[in-house]
């Protein structure tokens, strides 16, 4: 499956749409409104303004249909839930283009006003709405007749496992799932037969990381039996480190714990594990905020960049900028940048955390840690996508196995971008140990429940207030 050839066919048609459906309220208005208020017929004569707004205009739809997710999940899309989306969007749409083009056009009286916006989003919702249900039926009937499919990993290996296989399989209409194998969780338990003549199977759950990589797996269906129910928190963790839907069968609801949607897969009723804690819009509109804000940032603070980093190599040898590995998103490893703080070969016995009375940070590196002006130079992590303004601060995974051993709960934070700031680095500052790091953790975790583009705001206000006090631990 191509996932970008999908959205490309969305945006084209919803722009090739739109600069219709323009250019038909465009004549509404040239023939009925203003051809009434003069008394005679207008010229219907495009101009440039008409052709700017050919361009203008649609683009302006792609935006708003791109803010609330329209062109997110493309081949999982709903018909009527995306139709519950159009129509959200195009009443804020045809109020925004109200306001900002409409309101100063010639008009008989108010009522023209009333005409006119009815107008523009019954063309505009009908229209587009068309577009969308074509695409997204083609799109469907494509996954049902089992042309495209979700590379998919059944986590089981005994009667259960085979049952939901059966079933799937016998499906009249696919649920798009095309099975790449099994893997079994209790060597104890072994794994049936009757599977393993039907379906590859490709070992145990402890490799499921490479299995997901080597199969590209998109989906991971879970199947296991009751006496392996003992798992499933620690299996549901796992995964939640990979960018792979994660689904259950019924009987395991009443034991899972987090956000679970139940949907009905055709003749198989499965669980889907939500992975999404913010809705499209939001994480679009997060996303537009960490690229304004770090592009400002880097630009606006270069005096500043340069300053700090003279001061850094004048104070002790080394280099100016520190780089080290942190793991990020879904469990993935990314380079982030700071300005160094500690003394060359600090690390030279092995990992180890900083405490306030560390000897291995330099002068100025504790100047810098209290104001955390060392993190200036996330902001080009965050600039490329490794990370965010605001989010759980990332570890390194010699760390992260040390923690998850006392709170497995840890891997809940790969479920945001990790961050410059943090609700948890706000509240308690650096962490000089695992068990610290466990303490801070439960501020981060209480951020991702409560996830909000106000809540990200209220940690930056924080964060500069002790930047300013130097506050910082």
């Amino acid at each position: 499956m191509n996932k970008t050839r999908e959205i490309a066919k969305y945006v084209i048609v919803d722009f090739i749409l739109s600069a219709g459906v323009w250019a038909l309220f465009w004549l509404f208005r040239k023939i009925y409104i203003e051809s009434q208020k003069y008394g005679y017929r207008v010229s219907i004569q495009p101009d440039k303004k008409f052709f700017e707004a050919l361009i203008i205009i649609p683009l302006f739809w792609v935006l708003m249909h791109a803010l609330v997710g329209l062109y997110a999940n493309v081949y999982r899309k709903s018909r009527v839930a995306e139709l519950k989306q159009i129509f959200v969007v195009d009443v804020i749409g045809v109020v925004i283009l109200f306001f900002t083009l409409i309101l100063n056009d010639s008009i008989i009286d108010y009522h023209s006003y009333y005409l006119s916006v009815s107008t523009l989003f019954a063309l505009q919702f009908l229209i587009t709405s068309i577009g969308h249900l074509v695409i997204t039926t083609l799109t469907n009937n494509r996954i049902h007749n089992r042309k495209i499919g979700f590379n998919t990993v059944l986590v089981g290996s005994n009667q259960k496992a085979f049952q939901l296989f059966e079933e799937m399989e016998k499906q009249r209409k696919s649920s798009g799932n095309k099975f790449v194998g099994f893997v079994h969780v209790d060597n104890s338990n072994g794994f049936s037969a009757e599977l393993s003549t039907k379906l590859e199977h490709l070992g145990e759950f402890d490799s499921i990381r490479e299995i997901i990589i080597k199969k590209e797996a998109q989906e991971v269906i879970i199947a296991i039996e009751s006496s392996e129910h003992k798992y499933i928190e620690s299996i549901v963790n796992t995964l939640g480190d990979y960018d792979v839907m994660i689904k259950v069968i019924p009987d395991m609801y009443d034991i899972l714990t987090g956000s679970v949607r139940l949907v009905s897969i055709l003749d198989a009723p499965l669980i889907v594990v939500s992975r999404d804690i913010m809705p499209p819009w939001q994480r679009v509109f997060k996303r537009l905020f960490d690229i304004v804000v770090s592009l400002f940032f880097l630009l606006i603070l270069s005096p500043a960049y340069f300053i700090i980093g003279l001061i850094t190599k004048l104070t002790s040898n080394g280099p100016i900028i520190y780089s080290q590995e942190r793991i990020g998103l879904h469990g993935k490893p990314f380079t982030i940048y700071k300005f160094r703080s500690m003394f060359i070969d600090a690390e030279k016995n092995g990992p180890s955390l900083s405490s306030e009375t560390d000897n291995r940070i330099t002068p100025f590196g504790k100047f810098m840690r209290k104001t955390r002006i060392d993190e200036l130079p996330q902001f080009y992590n965050v600039l490329t996508g490794d990370m965010s303004i605001v989010g759980p601060r990332p570890e390194r995974e010699f760390f992260i196995n040390q923690i998850i051993i006392k709170a497995p709960g840890y891997r809940h934070l790969n479920k945001v971008k990790p961050g410059i700031t943090s609700w948890g680095q706000v509240k308690y500052g650096y962490a000089e140990n695992v068990d610290q790091m466990i303490e801070r953790m439960k501020y981060d975790l209480l951020y991702i429940e409560n996830i909000s583009f106000l809540l990200d705001v209220r940690i930056l206000i924080y964060t500069v207030l002790i930047m300013f006090q130097g506050r910082g631990k």
